[in-house]
């Protein structure tokens, strides 16, 4: 994520207002005033994905207001959803008023009047409202309501959002747009989900998000090696063949996608300094290879190394510093697997 205000930067007295120029710009004009203290402190971090942004943000004790006559100055015209991870939240939108917790989120619309009261840390995804392929009647509904953000489709948009936030990583224009529309087919689930209205959703979407749901369901389980096809698909009430279908549109199949990504986990461990005189083995079992052999010889079949080769490569013991048979050595940039997951 991209700095975009530090409140260490300013000071004391400045604080305030640089962070108001700061947010007006980065995500709508809003005003602020302080409680309790006659300093603020706070910053704020962005992710810009094409039309959506996902930003993470701390701050100290303030209410906002968002009134009638910014909203004429200056829309943007966008929803955002918050997850609040910690600290206490309330936000009175629409006639609704939600006192939120750590481990909920909410959505509020830049086109209607709010106040809020905030002291904590978020997450904060936003777009335009014509992204949104639900009513905006609908979303009426549920704009300043707490949703869960610590379980089902909430966790997982959740999760989405802080992957974004703690990947440092410079966004390909390309990457950002599959980002942009893996972000919004989770809102779109979350949404769809407390409207009741799942069939409102156009199936492409509703297709990326089971990939997203699938997947995540598999890096929970990658441990155990009684994950199988029919396992995976009973979970989510879809059948073997649908699974099949599901992968082969993201260009690979269910069992090489949980080979990749435990043969991935198994190179962290081998290089982690804290699993250093952990035994392959068991490191091989915690990530669903319960017999040593047959994870050396998978091992040795992607990488040209078998594992004990490569954790003394890791550790400089090895003399031999180059791939075999032009096999990338895992660890590095070409060896890493697709990440399919958005």
């Amino acid at each position: 994520m991209e700095k975009v205000f530090d409140s260490a930067d300013f000071h004391g007295c400045d604080a305030l207002d640089a962070w108001a120029e700061t947010t007006a710009d980065t995500v709508m004009p809003t005003k602020f005033r302080l409680v309790g203290t006659d300093t603020f402190h706070g910053w704020l971090n962005a992710t810009p994905l094409g039309p959506v942004q996902v930003s993470a943000m701390a701050y100290h004790s303030f209410r906002s207001f968002r009134t009638s006559k910014l909203i004429r100055r200056a829309d943007p015209e966008c929803f955002q959803v918050a997850f609040m991870r910690s600290g206490r939240h309330v936000l009175e939108q629409n006639g609704s008023r939600a006192a939120l917790r750590p481990g909920e989120m909410a959505v509020f619309d830049s086109s209607r009047p709010f106040e809020s009261w905030a002291d904590g840390e978020s997450l904060l995804i936003q777009f335009p409202h014509n992204l949104l392929p639900l009513s905006a009647r609908r979303i009426d509904w549920i704009l300043a309501r707490p949703l869960p953000g610590d379980k089902g489709i909430g966790c997982l948009l959740a999760d989405f959002l802080t992957r974004v936030e703690e990947d440092g990583a410079d966004y390909t224009p390309q990457d950002a747009m599959r980002l942009a529309t893996a972000g919004l087919d989770l809102v779109t689930a979350v949404l769809a989900h407390h409207l009741e209205r799942e069939s409102e959703v156009p199936a492409d979407s509703r297709q990326r998000a089971l990939y997203l749901r699938v997947t995540s369901h598999i890096q929970r389980h990658l441990g155990d090696p009684a994950l199988t096809t029919d396992s995976i698909a009973a979970a989510h009430h879809i059948s073997v063949r649908s699974l099949h279908r599901l992968f082969q549109q993201h260009g690979v199949s269910v069992r090489a996608w949980i080979r990749a990504q435990r043969m991935e986990h198994c190179c962290r461990d081998l290089a982690d300094p804290m699993r250093r005189h952990q035994p392959i083995a068991a490191i091989a079992a915690r990530w669903g290879f319960p017999r040593p052999a047959d994870f050396t010889r998978a091992f040795r079949t992607r990488y040209g190394i078998t594992p004990s080769e490569y954790r003394n490569r890791v550790y400089g013991h090895g003399t031999d510093t180059g791939p075999r048979d032009g096999k990338p050595v895992p660890g590095t940039r070409a060896s890493r697997a697709p990440d399919h997951r958005c």
